[in-house]
Formats: C-alpha cells, sequence, structure tokens
C-alpha cells in the first residue's frame, strides 16, 4: 500500500477539530445525512459548519513563523454535473486559538450526483523565513477531511429551466419539452435538460412549488413525470447500443437510461419491451402509465 510522504511537516490532528457538518432546512437544521433521496435541482443547499484552528500550535509544529497566513478553504465536486469549485475561503492572520464558522451556499443547477465537500486549511501565502523542515509553497496542505453526499436516489434527476417558449421553435402552448442527447456514452447532466414553459401557468407553478406542492401542482408533475420518463424509455429502446447487459459507464446517459428502464419494467428483457413499442404502442403507453404510478396519490 503507497503512502504519500510530504516534503514538509504537518501539525498533529488535534491542532485542527471540526464539527459534523449541518444541512439548513426549511424545518430547521439537520445532521448532514448520506443522501437526499427527494432533493431535485431546483433545490439549493445551505451547509455549515464549525471549525476550531489552534494557530500557534499549527505554526509550532509545522516550523512556520508567527507571521505565516493560514487559509481555511472548502472545495466542493458534483459528479452529476462535473463541477468543482471553491466555495469558502477565510483567511487567518491571529494568534492563538481562531474559532471559525464555514457557510457553503450551493446552488442546485450545479449540482447532481455524488457532492464532495473538501474542508482544508493551507498555507496562505508563501513562506520563506521557517524551519528547513515547514512548507513554504502557498496552497501546502496541513490538514484536511471530507465528507460526501448522494443528491439523487432511484428517480431521474437532471437540469431544468424554465423558459418563453414563443421565443424557440417549441409550441407556444406546450408545457414543457425534454431534451435529450444521442451518445449514450456521454454524461447523463450533460445530455439531458428539461426545459419548462413559463407561459403554461400550471405547469411553471407547479414547479416552483416542488418542494412544498398543493395537489394541483402534484398532479401536474406526476403528468410531467410521466412524460419525461416516456420520452426517455423510448429514446432508449430506439438505440441498437441499447441492450441487455451493456456495460455503460456511471453517470452516463446509458446508465441512467437503463436504471431507469430497470425499474420501471423488472424482469423484462430490454428485447421484449422494445418490440412491444414497435408492434403495440398503445399499450405500451399504458404499460408505462402504470409502471410510473401515475396519478397514483390522488
Amino acid at each position: 500500500m503507497s503512502r504519500l510522504i510530504l516534503p514538509y511537516k504537518l501539525p498533529s490532528d488535534t491542532s485542527v477539530q471540526a464539527s459534523d457538518w449541518t444541512l439548513l432546512l426549511k424545518e430547521g437544521p439537520i445532521p448532514l445525512p448520506e443522501a437526499l433521496p427527494d432533493w431535485d435541482y431546483q433545490t439549493d443547499l445551505a451547509l455549515r459548519r464549525r471549525v476550531r484552528v489552534d494557530v500557534d500550535r499549527v505554526r509550532t509544529e509545522t516550523g512556520l513563523p508567527t507571521s505565516a497566513v493560514l487559509n481555511l478553504t472548502v472545495v466542493w465536486t458534483a459528479t452529476g454535473s462535473n463541477l468543482r469549485a471553491s466555495a469558502e475561503r477565510i483567511t487567518i492572520r491571529e494568534p492563538r486559538v481562531s474559532d471559525v464558522e464555514v457557510s457553503v451556499d450551493l446552488r442546485g443547477t450545479d449540482l447532481g450526483g455524488l457532492l464532495t465537500l473538501e474542508t482544508v486549511l493551507v498555507l496562505g501565502e508563501p513562506c520563506k523565513n521557517g524551519r528547513p523542515t515547514a512548507p513554504r509553497r502557498a496552497g501546502s496542505v496541513l490538514w484536511s477531511d471530507r465528507h460526501g453526499l448522494r443528491l439523487q436516489g432511484d428517480a431521474p434527476q437532471f437540469p431544468m429551466a424554465v423558459i418563453d417558449f414563443a421565443k424557440t421553435s417549441f409550441p407556444d402552448g406546450a408545457g414543457w419539452h425534454l431534451q435529450i442527447g444521442d451518445n449514450l456514452d456521454a454524461a447523463a447532466m450533460g445530455a439531458l435538460l428539461l426545459l419548462v414553459n413559463e407561459r403554461n401557468k400550471p405547469a411553471a407553478t407547479a414547479f416552483q412549488n416542488a418542494s412544498a406542492p398543493r395537489q394541483v401542482d402534484r398532479l401536474v408533475l406526476s403528468a410531467v413525470y410521466g412524460d419525461v420518463a416516456r420520452v426517455m424509455i423510448e429514446h432508449a429502446l430506439r438505440k441498437d447500443d441499447f441492450v441487455d447487459g451493456h456495460p455503460f459507464p456511471e453517470e452516463t446517459l446509458g446508465a441512467t437510461l437503463m436504471a431507469l428502464f430497470h425499474r420501471l419494467f423488472p424482469g423484462s428483457s430490454i428485447n421484449d419491451v422494445r418490440l412491444r413499442l414497435e408492434h403495440s404502442p398503445a399499450l405500451f403507453t399504458s404499460d408505462l402509465q402504470a409502471a410510473v404510478k401515475i396519478f397514483e396519490d390522488f
């Protein structure tokens, strides 16, 4: 087993103490769970934690001078969107103990898949007057920890946007349109986009109220979910490489379509369902409505 050997000394583990992450919800803060199965791309995330840094101890144990600047940074990565960015950076200059509250606010449209939060204490500025074993380059990592949050359950979830269909080639009166790519090996989050027509008030309002839907909103969302599932399955069945046992890489469009197919048609082969679509399209549509349990809660 390989082990990373850094060319400088690190502080002891107890010199930096971090609390657990807290997720802020409308109902109040909760400990960060392992997964949010009901999350969607309209839901932004607000996370908080406290980090206590014994600044003098860090500097002493690493051989840094008392003037050394430290930065506490949070970097987030989302596999669904393939995005990575710094969410918070706090500069620590004072001596003694620094008790820092870290705030991370993320847009739901930037996320998806597995969200990873990495909290890192680094050397903030180049330092040339420390001990020979001290870190010298800005960005040298002194301490870090990592936490993950799964943002997608079994249901297909992907980016969406509310736009004016009158400014597009789509019919003005349509409620929504699913854009879906042809390359099944492409990243799912880059190959799917649900467009909602802002002129269609029932549809636009239903998505605006998705976190706390009224009964009419739930009816609209159920209809959208059923139609989107139909479009996705029909799109998949028209692809020659969409066959049983095909090893689509994780997080790709093909893997997403394959997971949706097996959830809606458990125990059925792709070829059998493809033949049903070709020869009995009306029956296929009815079967899919039953599979998605359209309007079941009403």
